[in-house]
């Protein structure tokens, strides 16, 4: 084992350096990972772009990255469920007390959860970390650890689409071709949805949609109306859609959600933006249209793992870019630019591959 722990560490907005930590060892329930590739996320180049994220503020130094799979190099003494050798993907939130979010399945909403790169924990783009083993998942070997990693935004759409209740026969607008626009739209597909129109100013983005299933895309214009937008999807469908989800957390585009879905469906908000927003409410209301949250994802690996072994669902076209870890700068220049879709960044020198 190499005695550096070569990581990537935002010290204060725009200040992101790559540095030499120790190895660390893992606790009783914990396991040590030689990291392998790790996807960079929006929030990452959020964190290093503006040092918050909301109520989440940097305030002392965090290593970055979430989206991530790795090998199982060492177990600590409680562990029985993995061994050395074991390729595991990585689920990022870990609660860190049994309250009632634990209890009845939704740990994602406990205010005391540990999550991998939000302030103040530190998260996995580094050559080596350690995690609880409990939210560590064995890889098939049919499924690369590239893939491995993107089960964490491809967790974002399942929790989604469960929230929105997509079901056979669905009809489903997404707001956004971004890399969770996309993987809404893969899973939906995969839940059975019959017909997915997705929307986005990138004609590149509406391209990639359609390699991966779209039957319509909206090209927005940004003088575009909400209530004109809607009125194309509903004209491509040959109705409302049944369930909306909107990737872009973009005010007029959660107002083209609203006015898009049919009376009685389903709008899900997945993306974030400003904390207030003048939507239409009370159009939303007397049409009974349902307005859900989602944050983050729980009880997903499992399902996202035997999709992708299964051959159900492919995110590898998703992987547009990869740099050694040692290049992590550029890696996260060329996702700031919005160039491609996906950035991974390969942590293993001895091991480049997918």
């Amino acid at each position: 084992m190499a005695e550096e722990n070569l990581s990537v560490v935002l010290h204060s907005q725009g200040d992101l350096r790559l540095e030499n930590r120790s190895i660390p060892e893992p606790g009783p329930d914990e396991v040590l990972l030689q990291m392998h590739s790790v996807g960079i996320c929006g929030s990452d180049v959020h964190y290093w772009q503006h040092g918050r994220i909301g109520d989440f503020v940097l305030t002392k130094p965090m290593v970055l990255g979430h989206e991530a799979a790795g090998q199982v190099v060492k177990l600590g003494s409680a562990v029985t469920h993995l061994k050395v050798g074991d390729r595991v993907a990585i689920e990022p939130g870990v609660p860190r007390e049994m309250d009632e979010f634990f209890k009845n399945g939704r740990y994602n909403l406990s205010p005391t959860i540990f999550f991998c790169a939000t302030p103040p924990d530190s998260g996995n783009l580094c050559r080596y970390y350690t995690h609880n083993a409990n939210f560590c998942y064995k890889l098939p070997d049919n499924v690369t650890f590239e893939e491995g990693a993107l089960i964490e935004p491809l967790s974002v759409g399942i929790h989604a689409c469960r929230r929105a209740g997509v079901t056979l026969g669905s009809t489903v607008f997404i707001c956004g071709a971004g890399p969770i626009g996309l993987v809404c739209l893969i899973v939906a597909k995969a839940m059975g949805a019959s017909k997915v129109v997705i929307s986005d100013l990138v004609p590149e983005r509406l391209s990639m949609a359609e390699e991966l299933g779209a039957d319509f895309q909206v090209k927005v214009k940004r003088e575009d109306g909400p209530q004109q937008l809607a009125k194309t999807v509903e004209d491509m469908l040959g109705a409302r859609p049944h369930v909306t989800i909107e990737c872009t957390g973009v005010e007029s585009s959660i107002q083209t959600a609203i006015y898009a879905t049919r009376s009685g469906g389903v709008v899900v908000l997945v993306g974030l933006g400003s904390e207030m927003a003048t939507v239409p409410l009370i159009n939303a209301a007397v049409r009974e249209v349902d307005i859900r949250g989602v944050f983050r994802y729980c009880n997903t690996w499992p399902m996202a793992i035997n999709m992708l072994a299964s051959g159900k669902v492919n995110v590898k076209p998703l992987v547009t870019h990869r740099f050694p870890l040692e290049q992590a700068a550029q890696a996260f220049e060329t996702t700031r630019q919005g160039v491609g879709i996906k950035v991974m960044l390969k942590c293993n020198q001895s091991d480049q591959n997918p």
